[in-house]
């Protein structure tokens, strides 16, 4: 019974964490809403789970934004398995972005490189930070 209580509370932690990590860091619109609302328009999407550190560098680029995205959560919340909807697309690493022309890029991308392959404009002004390829 002890043994249930403990993996109950560890679940309870994981999910708890894997919520905190979602959450945008700000609350008013974000720099790149358009962008990514742009992405999810033109049949992008982006698959990845919350224990991954490329997944959240990814999401670091969308700065505020990043609750925008068109986000597929692949994880089970213990983070031992993967959910059925990522396993029936063959996704195989993270993060991994799949586009409507049926090309599949597994690596992190720059907002530059989805702009690029998308045809979603940057807003005025975002290029310049972008730039850097992490």
């Amino acid at each position: 019974m002890k043994n249930k209580a403990i993996l109950i509370g560890i679940i309870i932690v994981v999910i708890a964490f894997a919520a905190y990590l979602a959450i945008p860091a700000t609350s008013g619109p974000g720099k790149y809403d358009e962008f990514a609302q742009c992405l999810k328009d033109k049949g992008a999407l982006f698959y990845g789970a919350f224990w991954c550190p490329h997944c959240r560098d990814q999401k670091d680029l969308f700065e505020g934004s990043a609750s925008k995205l068109p986000y597929v959560e692949c994880s089970t919340p213990d983070g031992k398995g993967q959910l059925s909807v990522c396993e029936e697309k063959e996704i195989k690493s993270y993060p991994t972005w799949t586009f409507a022309d049926g090309e599949i890029v597994a690596s992190l991308m720059t907002l530059e490189q989805l702009s690029t392959k998308t045809g979603c404009p940057l807003t005025p002004g975002t290029q310049t930070a972008t730039t850097t390829q992490i």
